[in-house]
């Protein structure tokens, strides 16, 4: 995938999502009237808007992360300065996660502040190096940059709100239906019917939020490449390693899908993982194994980060036209 196909799938990714949620709403609007589009917009948008403003303490609870004091990793915070400078955003509050998978993830809002967290598991982990922990806070900014938090919020809002609907109407006709003296003069039957199928609608919308989210993804890859020399192969080695130590864990035991809970916020989904024991040489052979592997449409239809071959083969395209 080129930048240009990145920003034309992200655009039409968008019209396709937003357009359809409008419509189905517009038209259940025309068959059941106004109310209950209003009802369902300050329901779910409350609680849309109540998680956004608590998300970011659940996070720090779920996680357990606290600030990670400049004296522990000076580096690391003056590599976090420089990377938003560069990136023309204010300085995040850098973060530390104390959960044993390698990995690190972008959060927050005004109120509470953007932050960036790192984990016990990605500073521990063998053989990373400081640029490839600073090519992943690059990834991690520019999640910041492009307000990935706050996009991805509002694009799933309407998806939600066609689901919310479809739940209420199977409810609603199951339950006690509409008289037959009413103006519309909806069946039950009827009711239940334009339930299911908003449901269906907004089944597959999510899917269309999951795209996005992967697409985004690959945008805040294409900012570590941008704004990190040589930001590109010092990521691809850190996602590497991240695999490794996650098939590692998984080796000795370790359910690394119990800290899956907000995986669409980690730089690589706990799912991602490759056997250490079938990977031999450095870790740019092992860079060059994952680009060969053939990922699964039905399992990246259903994930939120693209799987690592696509990715690798994305950074090798953004290196080549850095380069010509």
């Amino acid at each position: 995938m080129s930048l240009a196909k990145l920003y034309g799938s992200m655009a039409l990714s968008f019209l396709i999502v937003t357009g359809v949620s409008l419509l189905m709403l517009y038209l259940i609007m025309l068959m059941l009237g106004a109310p209950i589009i209003t009802i369902a917009i300050v329901l779910v948008g409350a609680t849309y808007l109540l998680q956004w403003i608590i998300s970011p303490y659940i996070i720090d609870a779920i996680y357990r992360v606290r600030p990670l004091d400049p004296s522990e990793e000076p580096w690391l915070h003056q590599a976090v300065s420089d990377i938003a400078y560069r990136s023309g955003i204010s300085k995040p509050k850098l973060m530390i996660a104390h959960i044993a998978i390698p990995n690190a993830f972008a959060y927050g809002n005004p109120i509470a502040g953007y932050r960036v967290a790192v984990t016990d598991g990605l500073l521990n982990l063998k053989g990373i190096t400081q640029q490839e922990v600073t090519a992943i806070v690059g990834h991690e900014i520019g999640h910041l940059k492009h307000r990935d938090v706050a996009f991805m919020m509002i694009v799933g809002l309407l998806p939600a709100l066609v689901l919310w609907i479809g739940e209420f109407l199977i409810r609603w006709g199951w339950l006690a239906g509409f008289s037959n003296r009413r103006r519309n003069s909806l069946t039950p039957l009827a009711i239940i019917g334009i339930g299911a199928l908003a449901i269906l609608i907004g089944f597959l919308l999510n899917l269309g939020i999951l795209y996005l989210s992967r697409l985004r993804e690959y945008y805040a890859d294409a900012h570590s490449a941008k704004v990190i020399p040589g930001g590109a192969k010092y990521l691809q080695r850190a996602l590497a390693r991240i695999l490794l130590a996650t098939g590692y864990l998984k080796r000795r035991g370790i359910n690394t899908e119990k800290y899956g809970q907000l995986k669409m916020l980690f730089i690589s989904a706990t799912e991602h993982s490759i056997d250490p024991l079938g990977f031999y040489g450095n870790i740019d052979a092992v860079v060059e194994e994952v680009k060969r592997m053939k990922p699964s449409l039905l399992a990246e239809v259903f994930s939120t980060h693209p799987h690592p071959a696509k990715r690798f083969i994305f950074l090798d395209r953004l290196e080549l036209s850095s380069v010509s």
